[in-house]
């Protein structure tokens, strides 16, 4: 990737032709390998290996729900024994929708012939045939393993002999008292563009900050824009999790000689921790997780965000979030995160809605012109693409700590230090030691039980606080840097 400006002293053929769009008509084809979710596709095998978030509970109700999911039409349901399925949506006897069935104590029902099915598929009833013996031996209807978690209902949609258990991270329970509120918002286009926006981190000093806000009053301009985000950050990002995920750190100068640190994580395939949502996000030390989020294809061009909410005193301790706008199709942080805005609402003030879904229903790669601010884009495309293909090795630190029957850490927090400005360029390069030595500090605590990671990182982060001793630290990181 060119990161270069144009020659302008080169010859006239070298710079770009003005008024040419007859010649740039052509729209290539989409990235497949990486946006195509169905079934036997490569991207769609590679998510299938893992649990996925299909709908909220409250969305299981006395009647099934027909959802789609990478591209397979699918019926969720909840029985009256309190067994939560997630079936192929047609019927295996003639074909019709079991949206349309009867839930049953143990099961459902179709609706056309009475087949009755329990939540693994097994045949248990076919009351139109005087002896359905034969059939109860031969039909096993297609049907996915499910449970729910926190208001979640999560499928496994991969081979039978590979389910690998839930991941069960730190932040899930940590700090006591979390809450966590399941929320969905659903975008008209495809799955990658929002996952990978998550990467874009410079994009909120511009789209959320009113520098696009136009003619709108105060209260909606204030509604698109994320208080203390307005600065461009000093950005860095790093493979984590041997190549299974990525990390951006964005650094920050404040006032009173400050720095504010910001780690937010993707675990591949599909899912991202993210830290505060609310403004004390820049007042925080070693702040914790406000967002988990699971990006799931709908099908190549529609896809739905899953995730919970994190509420606790640390994450929001002027308790700025609101659970009630925590749910099917909201969330509470920042409007423009769903498309229930007017259209005319959304030109004078866009959100990541508008910006994403206006990339097309798939966003053309091969159209871009990146520049450095990609570089965590394109990073998460190359480490997606191999794992895609096979090269990359298993997620280590998942499988030993499992195995373990320990919770997995996670590495998106928010931190502000005491750290003497420097020179411009100077200070530049400390903003950038000191982002990647809160990292270092943050995976310094992968082995440690998960109830002793916190404070162990709080003790290195107190320790890196103070003034002249961090900026003697971070001198002697830059220094041995360059060396």
């Amino acid at each position: 990737m060119s990161t270069a400006s144009p020659n302008t002293s080169s010859s006239a053929k070298t710079q770009p032709i003005r008024f040419n769009g007859y010649n740039k008509r052509d729209v290539p084809a989409h990235d497949a390998e990486l946006t195509s979710s169905n079934a036997g596709t490569p991207m769609g095998e590679y998510m299938r290996q893992f649990w996925q978030p299909v709908c909220l509970s409250v969305e299981l109700t006395d009647v099934p729900k027909a959802i789609r999911i990478m591209g397979e039409d699918l019926v969720a349901f909840r029985d009256k024994s309190g067994d939560v399925g997630v079936l192929h949506r047609h019927c295996s006897h003639r074909g019709a929708s079991l949206e349309f069935g009867v839930i049953a104590e143990h099961g459902i029902r179709c609706c056309y012939h009475g087949w009755h099915y329990a939540v693994d598929g097994e045949l248990l009833d076919a009351p139109c045939e005087a002896d359905a013996t034969r059939l109860k031996q031969t039909v096993c209807h297609g049907a996915y393993p499910a449970f729910e978690r926190d208001g979640l209902v999560f499928a496994y949609m991969g081979p039978p002999d590979k389910k690998p258990p839930f991941p069960e991270y730190d932040t899930y329970t940590l700090p006591k008292g979390t809450k966590m509120v399941p929320f969905s918002n659903i975008y008209p286009c495809n799955w990658l563009q929002v996952f990978e926006n998550i990467m874009d981190h410079m994009h909120t000093a511009v789209l959320h900050n009113k520098m696009v806000v136009e003619g709108v009053d105060a209260a909606t301009a204030d509604g698109v824009s994320l208080e203390g985000f307005g600065d461009m950050p000093v950005m860095q990002w790093e493979a984590t999790r041997s190549g299974n995920g990525i990390v951006f750190i964005a650094g920050r100068r404040l006032p009173d000689d400050k720095v504010w640190v910001r780690i937010t994580e993707m675990v591949f395939p599909n899912y991202l921790q993210i830290g505060s949502l609310v403004p004390t996000a820049a007042t925080e030390r070693h702040g914790t997780s406000g967002c988990t989020r699971w990006n799931v294809p709908v099908d190549d061009t529609h896809m739905i965000i899953f995730g919970f909410r994190h509420f606790n005193s640390e994450v929001d301790p002027a308790g700025i979030g609101c659970e009630a706008d925590c749910g099917v199709d909201k969330i509470d942080f920042l409007v423009g995160q769903t498309g229930n805005r007017s259209y005319d609402e959304g030109q004078r003030a866009p959100g990541d809605w508008e910006a994403l879904v206006s990339q097309r229903p798939i966003a053309i790669h091969a159209l871009e012109h990146p520049g450095s601010s990609d570089i965590g884009v394109y990073m998460c495309r190359k480490l997606l693409r191999e794992a895609v293909r096979g090269k990359t090795p298993p997620d280590a630190l998942y499988e030993r700590l499992t195995a373990a029957g320990s919770s997995l850490p996670l590495y998106a927090q928010d931190s502000v230090l005491h750290v003497p400005e420097l020179p411009s360029a100077e200070d530049r390069k400390l903003i950038l030691s000191l982002g990647k030595r809160v990292f270092e500090i943050m995976r310094s605590a992968d082995d440690l039980p998960a109830e002793q990671r916190d404070a162990h990182v709080r003790q290195q982060l107190d320790e890196l606080d103070g003034g002249a001793s961090a900026r003697s630290v971070m001198r002697r990181e830059m220094r041995g840097a360059t060396a």
